[in-house]
């Protein structure tokens, strides 16, 4: 019984550094109990989590599950510290001008961390998507919890942060599947059989290896332009990635069959007329 009581006082014994912080052994066995318990529960939290995700999913949540341990691991030490006999309050109030310069610092840090969490969650974005924000196109390689980054037609590698998702327009190429639908401009001159153009046209793009034959190719009498007459050749693709070179490769083919049928491909052209001056009096 006299140990049992020793043992109590000895957890109760309160130990002083400096004028202000004070503890007990039983405080410091809180907080390691505290953190254990912390730790497993977080643990079995993402386990439960992760039972109900795929592969894919699984990869992108990791940065949130990281984002949560942090802020929770936070928060126990806050807890901590408050619970040994640390005045939190006097801290913040000595500290609030430099957490304020610091809270506009991150500003942008944060929105990006934001912006992330709800591209996750609302699986706006996935990685092989093609998307295009604010004119450049890139094919998305990974999704992090502050950043994106795709891959663009050069190789090169866009760093987008993520807050450019929630305030710029997003084109996301693949949303409704990997086949797109491109189009390729023409005008040539009033004196042309629109018939014959249009059999031209798609001939061409039938002939294609890239170009799908089903949707079929399509041709669009679009305008009367100034100086033409403006067709649109619409054609569909599995690789809207590549359609730049598929662009030109039509682009080729149509400058020579066209060239061979005397298709005028008209170009701007203005006339100038020049009117002699007034004759001065004297």
């Amino acid at each position: 019984m006299n140990a049992f009581r020793n043992f109590i006082e000895l957890l109760n014994y309160k130990l002083t550094i400096g004028n202000s912080l004070s503890f007990t052994p039983k405080s410091i066995l809180i907080v390691i109990l505290v953190f254990v318990s912390t730790f497993f529960f977080l643990k079995l939290f993402r386990k439960i989590i992760y039972r109900t995700l795929s592969s894919e999913a699984k990869l992108k949540f990791k940065s949130i599950f990281s984002f949560f341990n942090y802020f929770v691991y936070t928060i126990v030490i806050l807890l901590s510290f408050q619970n040994v006999g640390v005045d939190l309050t006097a801290v913040f109030a000595a500290s609030a001008a430099l957490l304020v310069g610091v809270g506009l610092a991150l500003q942008t840090f944060i929105q990006d961390i934001i912006s992330g969490v709800f591209i996750i969650v609302d699986q706006s974005v996935h990685v092989n998507d093609i998307i295009e924000v604010d004119g450049q196109i890139g094919k998305v390689e990974n999704i992090k919890l502050r950043t994106t980054r795709a891959v663009t037609r050069e190789n090169k590698v866009l760093i987008i942060p993520n807050h450019k998702f929630m305030t710029s327009i997003l084109f996301n190429w693949t949303e409704n599947g990997v086949i797109t639908k491109e189009f390729v401009e023409i005008g040539v001159s009033y004196n042309s059989d629109a018939k014959q153009v249009t059999s031209i046209l798609l001939d061409i793009a039938n002939k294609h290896k890239s170009i799908l034959s089903n949707p079929e190719p399509t041709i669009i009498f679009n305008d009367f332009g100034d100086n033409a007459i403006i067709f649109q050749l619409y054609f569909a693709l599995n690789s809207s990635f590549a359609s730049n070179i598929v662009k030109s490769d039509l682009r080729y083919e149509i400058f020579e069959e066209f060239h061979k049928h005397n298709i005028e491909i008209p170009f701007p052209q203005r006339t100038l007329t020049f009117v002699n001056p007034p004759k001065t009096l004297k």
